[in-house]
């Protein structure tokens, strides 16, 4: 690696790092403002203008709590858990683009911390890894309400894996790649010039599927129950306080921007720029007489703010529902799960796989 390509890939982690670390406590804001909103509440309004520095307070007050630790814990597992938790979400980031490439000192530079041909596997690999932590939490804490909780998240999340699963692989055969970019140049067409071939028009079933899979996968209400207060206190993370419950916090907002950002490569285009977005990238590099290099660095820019601005969407989709929809009972969750979503996802897998062989994509 040329020293270029370690600078390059430097700022890659920093960007990616910095705006996910960042979006955290935005949205840990948004999820309190957002909730008061939904209510007709006013929500934190005291520390800073419209509470902005709230979560400031939130993170001062997690690192000057009492770090416990029960006399009964098996101490090696249980501090290693909530690491665990932070950690594979932000991995995920490495495979997923945010742009297409940039071009400096006369070298493209793709917006993507790893190239991979089979990135959607590196992303669903580092993502399946949640489900240990949630075990490793319960099983450690030695504490009957933190084990119902993590075999409930633990069953939860094997169960609607099944069902994201089959609607992935539909999507797999109608894009024909694992690639995470040609699945994005994929959806950079239009039907008839104007409707975008995005995935959630080739394949709305999967489309469905896949986001309410993605909270289950998630622990978002209504599928929460492994943390469900009315019955487990907490649930896998009741003995933990501190900084380690800030990490088990911090991660839940991690992996929802990650399976946001995966959902928007899949569905929603991607870092494809958004309808009409094109020309007015050309009209700005024809005002300012842009050449090649800086037509496509702008392009570039303009995927990444698209890029964000739809994973905000579905992040706001995810407050939204929290807010709306009441939590399900354990066993409508599996029966969902099992005697419904899976049915369906197996037919339009194979609805698809049979137009595919006939009429091709």
């Amino acid at each position: 690696m040329t020293l270029f390509d370690s600078i390059a890939l430097s700022l890659k982690l920093i960007f990616v790092l910095g705006v996910t670390l960042n979006a955290v406590p935005v949205m840990v804001w948004f999820e309190r403002r957002g909730s008061a909103w939904i209510q007709g509440r006013i929500g934190p309004n005291r520390v800073g203008p419209f509470g902005l520095l709230q979560p400031v307070a939130d993170v001062l007050k997690f690192v000057f709590k009492e770090d416990f630790v029960p006399a009964q814990a098996s101490k090696f597992l249980y501090h290693l858990a909530p690491a665990i938790a932070a950690v594979a979400p932000l991995a995920a980031f490495a495979a997923i683009p945010f742009g297409s490439y940039m071009i400096i000192g006369g070298r493209e530079v793709p917006l993507q911390i790893a190239q991979l041909d089979m990135g959607v596997l590196a992303v669903l690999a580092f993502a399946g890894l949640e489900v240990y932590p949630l075990m490793l939490a319960g099983w450690a804490s030695n504490n009957k309400y933190a084990i119902f909780g993590a075999l409930r998240g633990s069953s939860q999340m094997v169960s609607y894996e099944i069902g994201m699963g089959l609607s992935l692989v539909s999507m797999l055969l109608i894009y024909g790649t694992l690639d995470l970019n040609a699945m994005v140049q994929y959806q950079e067409h239009y039907w008839f010039g104007v409707i975008p071939r995005w995935g959630m028009f080739m394949n709305p079933i999967a489309f469905i599927i896949f986001l309410i899979a993605i909270f289950a996968e998630t622990n978002r209400l209504p599928f929460d129950l492994p943390e469900g207060d009315s019955e487990l206190v907490a649930g896998y993370h009741v003995e933990y306080g501190a900084t380690k419950f800030a990490m088990f916090f911090f991660a839940e907002y991690v992996a929802m921007i990650m399976a946001a950002s995966l959902f928007v490569t899949l569905f929603a285009g991607g870092y494809a720029l958004l309808p009409g977005l094109g020309l007015l990238s050309n009209g700005v590099a024809g005002l300012f007489g842009l050449g090649t290099v800086g037509t496509q660095n702008l392009i570039a820019i303009l995927q990444a703010l698209g890029f964000i601005f739809k994973v905000g969407c579905v992040m706001f989709f995810f407050v939204w529902v929290r807010w709306t929809l009441p939590r399900f009972r354990f066993d409508q969750l599996m029966n969902l799960g099992w005697k419904i979503l899976f049915p369906i996802a197996l037919a339009n897998l194979l609805f698809i796989a049979i137009v595919i062989a006939l009429v091709g994509v």
